[in-house]
């Protein structure tokens, strides 16, 4: 379990908290919301990325704060939306980089099949051998998530995975995201700007607003006209799609 407790952030004038929340192990929960929300600043908080200024979260027992660097990313694993990894590295050597938390760079042949096992997960398997600036954004994107599932940790935190996708690429994304969860038992979080993705294809969704918690529950409950038109301050409506709840803008 994902445990926030009275976590707060202040930053360019900015209140994000206090926070209450549990996410529970496994599936997909989405961290949805208008701009300037505080969706990506909690996740980094829970990654570590960002450091709160009051309160406490825990990941499988573990406080963020307090625990070593070396324990925390065998259980924690979070990319962000702004990667600057040199361009040069191949897709293998990328995804190769997910291992370092238990090799320190000297990969084994061990570590060698689960890279390759995640290169064959994301559909990778003929590009491994590509330099990063030589694949599609959708491509690229792949390889950071097959980086980041390497590390084999059973949390996995993802900052707006869907960006610069389009959408066939998110579609595919999220497709692997989910059979992720599933197959690997992975508690995946993410944040994403898309309401209708979060629908499909998370099993909750965190709704936020202003800095704060507005509503967390099963899609069904989320998914309701009354509250996204609150969210959002747009006018929303639900309706039920093919393959589930359908956010309509009017």
């Amino acid at each position: 379990m994902i445990s926030i407790r009275n976590a707060k952030k202040t930053y360019d004038k900015v209140e994000i908290g206090p926070l209450e929340l549990d996410i529970p192990k496994a599936g997909i929960t989405s961290i949805i919301g208008p701009n300037g929300a505080g969706k990506s600043t909690t996740l980094l908080m829970v990654g570590r990325l960002l450091k709160m200024d009051e309160g406490s979260i825990s990941v499988a027992g573990l406080d963020v704060s307090l625990t070593k660097s070396e324990e925390l990313a065998k259980v924690l694993a979070i990319l962000r939306q702004e990667n600057h990894f040199v361009t040069r590295l191949t897709v293998r050597q990328l995804v190769g980089f997910g291992r370092y938390p238990y090799t320190k760079g000297n990969i084994t042949q061990e570590d060698e099949v689960i890279i390759s096992k995640y290169i064959d997960f994301l559909d990778l398997t003929t590009l491994e051998d590509r330099y990063l600036d030589e694949l599609s954004g959708g491509q690229r994107q792949r390889a950071y998530v097959a980086m980041v599932l390497a590390q084999e940790t059973e949390y996995v935190l993802l900052d707006e995975p869907l960006n610069n996708l389009d959408v066939s690429g998110s579609v595919q994304m999220m497709r692997h995201l989910k059979q992720a969860a599933h197959d690997f038992n992975r508690t995946i979080v993410t944040v994403l700007h898309d309401i209708n993705f979060a629908a499909k294809y998370s099993d909750r969704i965190c709704a936020m607003k202003d800095g704060n918690i507005i509503a967390f529950g099963p899609v069904a409950d989320i998914m309701d006209s009354t509250l996204l038109t609150q969210l959002f301050e747009t006018n929303i409506e639900v309706i039920k799609g093919p393959y589930g709840p359908l956010a309509i803008y009017e």
